[in-house]
């Protein structure tokens, strides 16, 4: 199917068994939001699905192809991933780094065509950050840094955009543009975007489901009110919270000081 689909994935990190039968479908156009506690398996599940680290059983396919074994300019067509720590390779301007997205079109012994710079341009004014084309990655804030990584993921025009922690450097501000621009290309070009995310509130905001992984195993799977409940925010690390609805209908989620009534 088109789309990301998981079926009975197993996989492990540095040996360690990980992700234990997890199943998963991401249609095209749509986003779903991953959460869950430290370590149970967000980023690995991301990394197996783009087939950066191998599968034990069971498999991850994206467009139909499954994604084990794919050499990296195929799989640079079909996924674009935002790392939590990208590499930000020193001397590199980030125009230069934003149009290392537009590798997987152009041919071995070639170089950029007009169109891909355009693509790359495009990306950096879209994210609010024309005015970095020529600073150095080393020289950038941790947000703006942030900002240019996902411009490189957006200039790939890749099927599905792969999102760890996307917006763990920036401020409010800029974590609205970044999600409501992923919004809308996922609406607009009817890419399947997958995010790990730390933040339930901004998750819920922009997600259209939410799968909670815990220990390497789907728990839940439904829409941000349906996951969100007061039962699931305590397997996070015994979190005291709990959820009401935003000024939209949207689950925020709000902390409880232990030993203080919380709200119905």
């Amino acid at each position: 199917m088109s789309g990301i689909a998981v079926r009975d994935l197993t996989a492990a990190y540095n040996g360690t068994p990980v992700l234990r039968g997890v199943d998963l479908v991401v249609g095209p156009g749509e986003m779903v939001a991953v959460i869950g506690p430290n370590g149970s398996g967000k980023t690995t599940l991301l990394r197996a699905i783009a087939g950066s680290i191998p599968v034990r059983s069971g498999w991850a396919r994206v467009d139909g192809r499954d994604t084990a074994g794919l050499k990296r300019r195929e799989a640079a067509r079909l996924i674009a991933m935002v790392p939590q720590v990208p590499a930000s390779p020193r001397g590199m301007t980030c125009f230069e780094y934003v149009l290392l997205g537009r590798t997987p079109y152009i041919g071995y012994l070639g170089t950029e065509s007009a169109e891909d710079r355009r693509h790359a341009a495009e990306a950096l004014e879209r994210l609010g950050a024309g005015d970095l084309v020529d600073r150095p990655l080393e020289r950038l804030s941790g947000g703006e840094r942030q900002r240019v990584v996902l411009a490189r993921a957006l200039a790939q025009d890749a099927a599905a955009l792969l999102l760890d922690e996307p917006t763990t450097a920036l401020d409010i501000g800029h974590q609205q543009t970044a999600l409501e621009l992923v919004d809308g290309l996922r609406r607009e070009r009817g890419i399947a975007v997958l995010g790990a995310f730390h933040d339930l509130t901004l998750a819920a905001r922009y997600a259209e489901r939410m799968v909670l992984l815990v220990g390497g195993e789907v728990i839940a799977d439904g829409s941000p009110a349906t996951v969100l409940r007061p039962e699931a925010l305590e397997l996070f690390s015994g979190a005291t919270a709990t959820v009401i609805a935003g000024p939209d209908g949207d689950p925020v989620v709000v902390p409880v000081r232990p030993g203080r009534r919380r709200t119905p």
